[in-house]
């Protein structure tokens, strides 16, 4: 519905509006930053991406010809993707009787939106990986020993190379593991490893990295009843975000409603890469005390 007044022109402060809601749907995502980005060509409505499985070689003895051949064993993922957004109306009188601090705080809220919606769509993947295998269990604390153990694991099952995975988990989970590794207020702080924008995990990364596998925090990724919570282990090829339109912003009169409208798109899909390059783990994420 449109938002009224009690809630100067759009005409004049639209471009603030969008601007925000542009820059704020780009930064702080770091679940975006952990997997790999593709972008559809102008005139494709579908993606085809190729996978390979391994290959083995053997020794050879002098004079013998080679009779082992191997098999690519190539497959295809073919992704298409949708459009999702959202419009706020705004009526003149609102925009007469308010600053225009309004136009970022609707920027902001719009742009919000998007970047969540993207995030979630990415963590929805999380529990389908590797065949939905998991580290971890419910109820069980994200302690420094099993993030220890969750880098090896995965190294071991050629999940990826230690320095090539990132781990995202739940901020409760998240500071379990601070409390476990560092001391507050004297606890190291580690530089962002290369191969992550700054930009796009910002807050995210505390400064802790495992065996060097930098762990990321976001609050997107939903706890179940009994305060657990689905996150991953995984390499960028694991997941991909397959983009024909990036987050788009436009403003459209509306006299006869005497209003202005914000609308703001985008067209992706989120999509399993390569299926062995990540696990999901599963740790508590109760809330810890804050009275103790």
């Amino acid at each position: 519905m449109p938002q009224i007044s009690t809630t100067g022109q759009l005409e004049n402060a639209a471009k603030e509006m969008i601007d925000t809601a542009r820059y704020t749907s780009e930064h702080e995502a770091p679940v975006t930053a952990a997997v790999s980005q593709f972008t559809l060509r102008k005139g494709e409505d579908t993606g085809v991406f190729p996978k390979v499985g391994q290959m083995v070689v053997n020794g050879l003895n002098e004079g013998q010809d080679m009779i082992t051949e191997q098999d690519i064993n190539m497959t295809t993922v073919s992704v298409t993707t949708s459009e999702v957004g959202g419009k706020v109306i705004l009526s003149d009188k609102l925009l007469r009787e308010n600053t225009q601090n309004i136009m970022q705080i609707v920027g902001r809220q719009l742009g919000d939106a998007m970047k969540r919606k993207r995030e979630r769509d990415i963590i929805a993947l999380f529990s389908a990986l590797n065949g939905g295998t998991t580290y971890g269990s419910a109820g069980t604390t994200f302690s420094a020993s099993n993030a220890t153990g969750v880098v090896s694991t995965a190294i071991t099952d050629k999940v990826g190379t230690d320095g090539s995975m990132t781990i995202i988990q739940h901020p409760n989970a998240v500071s379990a593991l601070a409390r476990d590794v560092a001391t507050i207020g004297s606890g190291t702080v580690r530089p962002l490893p290369e191969g992550l924008s700054s930009r796009l995990v910002g807050s995210a990364f505390r400064g802790i990295v495992i065996w060097s596998c930098p762990v990321l925090q976001t609050a997107e990724i939903d706890r179940d009843g009994s305060d657990d919570a689905i996150g991953a282990i995984l390499s960028k090829d694991a997941l991909g975000v397959l983009s024909q339109l990036q987050p788009s912003t436009e403003k459209q009169r509306d006299a006869s409603l005497r209003a202005w409208e914000l609308n703001i798109v985008s067209d992706y899909a989120a999509f399993e890469l390569d299926d062995t390059r990540g696990v999901s783990l599963t740790y508590d994420a109760a809330d810890p005390s804050t009275t103790a």
